[in-house]
């Protein structure tokens, strides 16, 4: 017999808003969803590399400067893209249709102002780098902002369910329409018209993955759904993205403005390499971690243990590889780069630190959004960049070093303020994360110390690939041995790799 409307209405409250059944599993399904998330990143890093390599060939490095050029302003009009709704639509505990409708609609009329904006600043960006033909580009760039729109409620519920096998499969198909579109177009002669294409390409085919994937079906806007909080939220959360952009940017413009585009480069390319492997980390276990601990947040003990547990994680990945590549830099560098960059060097070193406490700055982010606590977060954010700016401002006088090793240096001063402000009204404790993190903190410099010793000795005389590796085996064998010496550490290692064993033994959930 066929189910009535109220019956229907009830199984998609049931499969889309309620989150009770979710607490059960929840440690399964966070270790399922980091796998799925962690095999995904790696499969859209092969096809970003692998269509770099590709696009590199039939493209001129023209192509890639006039998107560029555009993209500067396209980035920053894209933090407004979905005003932290998505992010509020996940946190909230309760929530209904008649809320997520009305978020939908909001979401969707401000991606047509964006896009509205974006094409009418087309002419203003085509006559500020004196180049016609960014009006196009940027027009067409401007289209892409509607259909991300669409997406923006119903990727917010399958992240809210924990379903991040269907995100993943949504994220990589859309890449991968993306990358045979503009390898079909470059080899057509289209030119920069490619990697314009592959961005439409990306953003209607996710938009067409996303609605087939996830069955909710906005209704229409409602006066009396009470999102007052749930906008409050966003609105918070978008600040705080907009001063953590103009900080994360300031640097490259002060350099780039002083010193000019040699050491820019040198700054920027450092920089990038620097945040590479601690992103293809924090990114996949954020994604997990975000909904799960937001179905814990009225549950302080079990947010607590999830929560250590979670930043233990990241930082016994993420540390030992921002220590083994400050140990190495200067191998890495030549390999990655080529010898026309050992000027990056230094600078890469200087800049260390600050990726050292960047493996789990995600830590103080996931407290404000899970508890929502945004109004809290956009303060700090504020201050933040208040102390960058003068950090930037002072040292940019000593050049892309200076910069570098003033950024680097600052992190770890202002990790305790930031934290005990962080934690402040919450059941987390600064000691307790201290506790958390001093294993691979200890383990991951002490083995960097031992690999500068060994280079210093100059014990390792072979060509940069071996030698490379060969610091690589010996860097993971101290890390392991050092961690195994301390407290604990034995039971503490057979836990983790428990958990990661417990991914082939976790029965599949329902999608």
């Amino acid at each position: 017999m066929a189910k009535s409307v109220p019956d229907k209405l009830a199984n998609l409250n049931e499969q889309y808003f309620c989150t009770d059944h979710l607490k059960t599993e929840l440690k399964q399904r966070s270790v399922r969803g980091g796998a799925v998330t962690m095999i995904a990143q790696a499969i859209k890093f092969v096809l970003r590399m692998g269509s770099t390599v590709v696009l590199a060939r039939l493209l001129s490095p023209e192509d890639y400067g006039l998107i560029g050029m555009a993209t500067v302003v396209v980035g920053f009009v894209q933090l407004f893209k979905d005003l932290g709704l998505s992010a509020a639509t996940v946190q909230k505990a309760k929530i209904n249709h008649q809320q997520v409708s009305t978020l939908f609609w909001i979401n969707l009329i401000i991606s047509f102002a964006i896009a509205l904006v974006v094409i009418a600043l087309a002419p203003v960006v085509a006559s500020f780098y004196d180049e016609p033909l960014l009006r196009g580009i940027t027009m067409a760039l401007g289209i892409t902002f509607i259909f991300s729109g669409l997406t923006v409620q119903h990727q917010a519920l399958l992240q809210r369910q924990m379903q991040f096998t269907k995100l993943a499969k949504i994220e990589i198909i859309s890449m991968l329409v993306g990358v045979i579109v503009s390898i079909a177009a470059a080899r057509s002669g289209l030119g920069y018209w490619a990697l314009v294409l592959m961005q439409i390409a990306t953003t209607i085919t996710n938009a067409i993955t996303v609605w087939i994937s996830c069955s909710w079906r906005p209704g229409l806007p409602s006066k009396d759904s009470a999102i007052k909080s749930m906008l409050a939220f966003g609105g918070n959360l978008t600040g705080f993205r907009l001063v953590n952009y103009f900080s994360r940017n300031l640097d490259n413009l002060l350099i780039g403005r002083y010193w000019g585009s040699q050491q820019l480069g040198l700054y920027a390319k450092a920089y990038q390499l620097v945040l590479l492997p601690i992103e293809q980390i924090n990114s996949p276990v954020n994604s997990v971690a975000l909904p799960a601990l937001s179905r814990l947040q009225y549950e302080p003990e079990k947010y607590s243990r999830y929560y250590y547990k979670a930043i233990l994680l990241i930082t016994s990945l993420g540390m030992p590889v921002v220590g083994f590549l400050f140990a190495a830099a200067d191998k890495v560098i030549i390999l990655t780069l080529g010898e026309q960059w050992m000027g990056a060097v230094p600078i890469f070193r200087y800049l260390m630190p600050a990726a050292f406490m960047g493996t789990f700055n995600v830590a103080g982010g996931w407290v404000f959004q899970t508890l929502g606590r945004t109004d809290r977060q956009l303060r700090m954010g504020l201050v933040l960049t208040a102390i960058d700016i003068a950090v930037f401002s002072i040292s940019v006088r000593w050049g892309a070093l200076g910069v570098a090793a003033a950024y680097g240096l600052s992190r770890p001063i202002i990790w305790i303020p930031k934290m005990i402000y962080c934690y402040h009204g919450t059941h987390l404790r600064v000691i307790d994360l201290a506790k958390t993190l001093s294993r691979p903190m200890f383990a991951s410099i002490s083995a960097s110390a031992l690999l500068l010793v060994i280079d210093w000795l100059n014990f390792i005389n072979t060509n940069n690939i071996l030698n490379l590796l060969l610091n690589c085996l010996f860097y993971t064998l101290f890390y392991l041995a050092i961690w195994l010496a301390l407290p604990n550490g034995k039971s503490t290692l057979l836990d983790m790799l428990k958990t990661f064993k417990q991914m082939k033994k976790i029965k599949k959930p329902n999608k």
